[in-house]
């Protein structure tokens, strides 16, 4: 970067603190601005430049960044968790928050985030959607469930949430009416999260066979536990797979474990947590479906079919591997929530290759 004025925006959804340093002479230009991207752009237009421009990652969204790059004008999107602040500064203001990033966007210190054109946001906001959706559903279920314990009501002619299951819960009636009434929503509401479900499910679907994503879907799609909609998941969420390797993936997703290390003393514990957590939490499901012994069926087969002959090799190779690893977990008598979580960062890198596998 070569800009001479660094410009830090603290935005907020009804106001904008902009600073700007001036690289030669040290001048700071502040002011108090409206989110309008066009008073913003008028205000920029006053610095000396040229002008380079940095904000914090957030509920915004990316609508600013693209704005100025249509502009000419450079934007960096800085990563929240990135940001380097002293460990005594206990004043915190929009103003001094701008100021900030002001003078590490000078120094060269911001830490950027990928910005995803409008489809890749798109799409990754209906894989959220859907991720949404998962959650109301598992609330409203548990809702019906409770409220039938709560009257001694227990299921147990088989599996739940099927259709035999959806049949008994439509014959459950209470004589107070109040109490009917209240099952009747929670049944309803069930109802209506299932119908979400189904056609953000098709949606998602329609999106994976004809789309920028589908190469890597169905190269995806080879191994164990990774479906469709698990493929697009992972697809949308990663990005650009370009600027990750292998050995990255894993702590780009949160992965890999914390360290307190000083001296001959290394300590680790659990994994940091960090980045995608939309992402992790597919890859921790998928996990486990590499334990049971491996046998291929006529899904993964069928999924196997459409994917090129490398991109099957390499689906199968890393199969074999994640169930291997699985059987010597177990010989190991390793708590199996601790095995499946190094199982998914191996599982990581082998999604990484496959996406960037050139057919």
């Amino acid at each position: 970067m070569n800009q001479r004025t660094s410009v830090g925006l603290d935005v907020h959804a009804r106001s904008v603190v902009a600073c700007g340093l001036d690289g030669r002479t040290g001048e700071l230009f502040e002011r108090r601005l409206t989110p309008a991207h066009h008073d913003l752009l008028d205000w920029i237009h006053t610095l000396p430049g040229p002008v380079a421009v940095t904000y914090e990652a957030g509920p915004t969204g990316f609508g600013l960044a693209r704005f100025l790059s249509t502009e000419g004008i450079e934007c960096l999107v800085a990563a929240p968790s990135k940001l380097q602040r002293p460990p005594g500064d206990r004043v915190k203001t929009d103003t001094i928050d701008a100021r900030h990033l002001a003078r590490l966007l000078h120094l060269q210190q911001i830490v950027a985030v990928t910005v995803p054109s409008v489809e890749q946001e798109a799409a990754r906001d209906l894989v959220r959607a859907r991720e949404d959706c998962r959650c109301d559903l598992m609330a409203a279920r548990h809702r019906i469930s409770k409220l039938l314990l709560r009257q001694g009501i227990v299921y147990s002619g088989g599996h739940a949430w099927t259709q035999t299951h959806d049949a008994w819960l439509r014959a459950q009636r209470f004589d107070p009416p109040g109490l009917q009434l209240a099952y009747e929503s929670a049944y309803e509401t069930m109802l209506a999260v299932v119908d979400r479900r189904d056609r953000l499910d098709a949606a998602i679907e329609t999106m994976a066979a004809d789309s920028e994503y589908t190469p890597v879907v169905t190269r995806l799609a080879c191994l164990r536990g990774i479906s469709t909609l698990t493929a697009f998941g992972l697809a949308v969420e990663i990005g650009d797979r370009q600027r990750l390797t292998g050995r990255s993936i894993g702590a780009y997703l949160g992965l890999v474990p914390t360290e307190h290390s000083s001296g001959s003393v290394r300590s680790q514990g659990s994994i940091t947590k960090t980045g995608n957590g939309h992402a992790r939490r597919l890859l921790i499901e998928a996990a486990w479906h590499h334990r049971p012994r491996y046998l291929p069926g006529v899904t993964l087969r069928r999924r196997w079919d459409k994917a090129s002959p490398a991109a099957r090799a390499r689906g199968q190779q890393a199969n074999r591997r994640l169930h291997e690893r699985w059987v010597g977990f177990d010989v190991r008598r390793k708590r199996p929530a601790v095995a499946n979580t190094a199982i998914a960062r191996e599982l990581a890198g082998w999604c990484w290759s496959l996406a960037v596998l050139e057919t």
